[in-house]
């Protein structure tokens, strides 16, 4: 842990979202043995002086500089697409200051949108204990929950590795957001539960598409430099709960954020069956993406190809 004064910047180094666990020689049949309990390895705490439950942390991201090697990958049962996808894949990156490039994706050149994937503070108990019932409400209803687990914890041992939260789900704290607006320049405001805030941050992105649909972006080592401000008794004054964000500018060049040519598709909530699903966006949205991987296979790319690129470009 480490303490700062409310204005002072502070850089942080950060690891992958599988902690070094993949590298430029990971073949898709190495990602069998990957541990899978091993995520968003986070660096911090960070305690800001004079932070108190009831004030709004203001975190501003001065600068985001990515390593120069990334990852994106799926498994089978993962991403958005789980029953189409059924074989491990992983595409490696060669990053710049500018691009992304990736031998197996030949002509294709992804632009520097950095941010970092999971930040957020720390709960208080009564928010842990509270998140945990509704998580494990929605486990006994069929609900895709990753439950408390002390395999490969840090710390290892005691009532945190037992009963502490894991990442993969965002929640009021903010965590596991994946908001690609949160590039250089932008503001993240989180509530706080706890003296000193306690923020930590990891889960590197150099880019990643409006859903990061096959499970994972552009995954990268990343330092993020930083910028706290606090609001004195905003959160609680305001009646605040959940994070929000913010940028001055342009999250990304404005090509990027808003391109001059390009095409879509379109999904609309009926089942492949033919019926017709009352405003299911989700069911909207997966049709979406299955048009889109159609589209980019009709232009050569395979399917596989196809769905990565979806979640790093679309």
């Amino acid at each position: 842990m480490i303490e700062v004064e409310a204005g002072e910047d502070v850089a942080l180094e950060t690891r992958d979202a599988n902690d070094g666990q993949i590298g430029p020689r990971t073949t898709a049949a190495d990602l069998v043995r990957l541990e899978r309990n091993v995520a968003h390895p986070l660096t911090g705490p960070v305690y800001v002086k004079g932070a108190k439950p009831g004030d709004l942390l203001e975190i501003e991201y001065l600068d985001i500089v990515p390593q120069t090697y990334g990852w994106t990958r799926f498994a089978p049962g993962g991403g958005f697409l789980p029953d189409l996808f059924d074989k491990h894949f992983v595409t490696h990156w060669d990053i710049t200051p500018r691009y992304a490039t990736s031998r197996e994706l030949p002509g294709v050149r992804i632009p520097n949108g950095a941010f970092m994937g999971t930040a957020g503070l720390a709960p208080s108990h009564e928010q842990v204990h509270k998140w945990t019932a509704r998580e494990m409400e929605l486990k006994a209803r069929g609900g895709r929950v990753w439950a408390p687990d002390a395999e490969n914890a840090v710390p290892a041992r005691g009532r945190v590795a037992a009963e502490g939260l894991r990442t993969i789900p965002p929640r009021e704290n903010c965590g596991n957001a994946d908001i690609k607006q949160l590039t250089k320049g932008s503001k993240l405001f989180v509530p706080v539960a706890v003296d000193g805030a306690l923020y930590s941050v990891g889960d590197g992105h150099f880019a990643q598409g409006d859903s990061e649909c096959c499970g994972t972006a552009i995954e990268m080592g990343a330092t993020a430099v930083v910028r706290f401000r606090l609001h004195k008794g905003e959160a609680a004054a305001r009646r605040i709960v959940w994070p929000r964000f913010a940028h001055p500018g342009f999250f990304a060049p404005p090509e990027s954020a808003v391109p001059r040519n390009f095409i879509g598709t379109m999904g609309m909530p009926i089942t492949a069956e033919g019926r017709n699903e009352n405003c299911d966006i989700t069911l909207a949205a997966r049709n979406a993406v299955i048009e889109m991987i159609k589209l980019l296979e009709e232009r050569g790319w395979s399917r596989e190809q196809a769905y990565v690129l979806c979640s790093v470009a679309v």
